[in-house]
């Protein structure tokens, strides 16, 4: 069937997955692409410090686009675990509540898979939950390294960034605007 003769329309879970950079960056422009037709759109972001203002928290708050931070920073730098894996299990409790409560059009789950290949939150309930309970038209946006072959196999798209070259390699710092 060719795209033009396709007549089905669904809410798409999304991955964007892989050791490449890009996974936030691809997902924030097809949020951005959903936020300029008119789509009300959501971001949950795991990982990443609940107090953290980069460039792309900065853009949404000038936008109006609804941005949680639900993280504590980098995990491999948590002073205490527990805390880390409650504040992502705390952050799957607020997404549930923003795709199933028919909302928001379109969902960005940014670093989700951390805390699924953690196993802080188990990947077969998420997918359970996924397939019971998401609104019909809603889109769902899962980034993140090591994407579990489970949410692979259930996901409609998903797309594998790959390292080729990057400038960490090179000893060339994060820079702001790029990076964060």
């Amino acid at each position: 069937m060719g795209v033009r003769t396709a007549r089905k329309k669904k809410g798409l879970v999304i991955v964007n997955t892989g050791h490449g950079k890009g996974k936030t960056t691809a997902a924030l422009g097809l949020l951005l692409r959903a936020w300029g037709r008119g789509m009300r759109v959501c971001v949950v972001q795991f990982i990443k410090h609940e107090g953290g203002s980069w460039g792309e928290v900065k853009a949404a708050k000038k936008l109006g686009i609804e941005w949680h931070k639900m993280g504590d920073g980098f995990t491999w730098m948590s002073k205490d675990m527990d805390e880390t894996a409650a504040k992502a299990r705390h952050g799957w409790r607020l997404a549930q509540e923003k795709i199933a409560g028919g909302e928001y059009d379109v969902v960005l789950l940014d670093e989700f898979t951390y805390p699924l290949v953690y196993g802080w939150i188990d990947v077969e309930e998420v997918v359970g939950w996924l397939r019971d309970h998401k609104p019909a038209m809603t889109h769902v946006i899962i980034t993140g390294r090591d994407a579990p072959p489970e949410l692979v196999e259930f996901a409609d798209l998903v797309t594998e960034m790959r390292k080729v070259k990057h400038p960490f390699d090179q000893g060339i710092r994060a820079q702001p605007g790029i990076e964060f």
